[in-house]
């Protein structure tokens, strides 16, 4: 099954009607409004948890282990 856009389907209507006269299935979906930013801005506010050094630098070890010079790789 192939789902499109209705602006897809008339771009290409020729194309996905020899899909359909072929057996295939073809869906014609709307084309969802998008959400305003205000909508989704601090949306999870208060759920989520970072900590301070989240953005710390990573132990020597780790390091070592991510450039391949780790005698014991995790």
């Amino acid at each position: 099954m192939i789902t499109v856009n209705v602006h897809e389907a008339k771009t290409h209507l020729s194309r996905l009607l020899a899909k359909v006269a072929r057996g295939d299935e073809v869906v014609i979906a709307p084309v969802q409004k998008a959400r305003r930013m205000d909508d989704l801005l601090g949306i999870d506010r208060g759920r989520l948890w970072i900590a301070e050094d989240f953005d710390g630098p990573l132990p020597e070890e780790i390091v070592a282990a991510f450039e391949g010079r780790s005698e014991n790789p995790p």
